[in-house]
């Protein structure tokens, strides 16, 4: 049976379709409309009981959450391809930044832009300026997160960067913008940008 996506292409499940790509496997899509409350459903909270997109099935197994997704994914259908192996010395990193994004980066960056009180030192994304810091450190003077090598990490971390750039909730630093034109070369992405604006032209979504 193909892994089934749960998708709207205005959710985190857009994000899904890319990493489906690059992993290679046969999937289908299964359209919510997030638009009239489709995701609170009785059907969807059976499978994500936090009534949200992204939900990935695979036979009998439930995924949820963009960042394990991705993750199983890649460890399951593209190891050594997409993600180190277990004993890999690169495990740690690919692990870190992938993490980083939804951890950090999104809470982070909705701090900020919602004007957020807070302690630094009670809050896991801590200081913003540190944060774009450790951003720029995980991209620069390489190609991908783990050097020439292109991993499920960049999916994860550079679709976040890709997302917050388009809708300006990041500075527009050098090292963020050539990284995600790097990305945006990936035939993968393109294959994925593509099915969501067909589904969005497709549903009317876009008037």
């Amino acid at each position: 049976m193909p892994i089934t996506l749960y998708h709207h292409p205005f959710s985190r499940a857009a994000g899904v379709v890319w990493m489906l790509e690059e992993v290679g496997v046969d999937y289908e899509l299964h359209f919510v409309d997030i638009l009239k409350g489709g995701q609170k459903e009785p059907s969807i909270l059976a499978l994500n009981p936090m009534g949200k997109l992204p939900i990935v099935t695979d036979g009998e197994l439930v995924v949820t959450e963009a960042a394990a997704i991705g993750l199983y994914l890649a460890d399951r259908y593209a190891p050594g391809r997409l993600a180190p192996k277990l004993d890999a010395p690169e495990r740690g990193t690919y692990l870190r930044w992938s993490f980083f994004a939804p951890s950090v980066v999104e809470p982070g960056s909705l701090a900020k832009t919602s004007g957020w009180s807070f302690k630094e030192g009670q809050a896991g994304w801590g200081n913003y300026e540190a944060m774009l810091k450790a951003m720029e450190h995980a991209i620069s003077g390489r190609e991908f997160i783990l050097g020439d090598q292109f991993s499920m990490a960049d999916v994860i971390f550079g679709g976040t960067l890709r997302f917050m750039l388009r809708f300006k909730m990041l500075e527009d630093r050098a090292a963020f913008t050539d990284y995600v034109d790097r990305l945006g070369q990936r035939p993968a992405l393109k294959r994925a940008d593509q099915r969501n604006a067909a589904i969005i032209a497709e549903r009317g979504l876009g008037r």
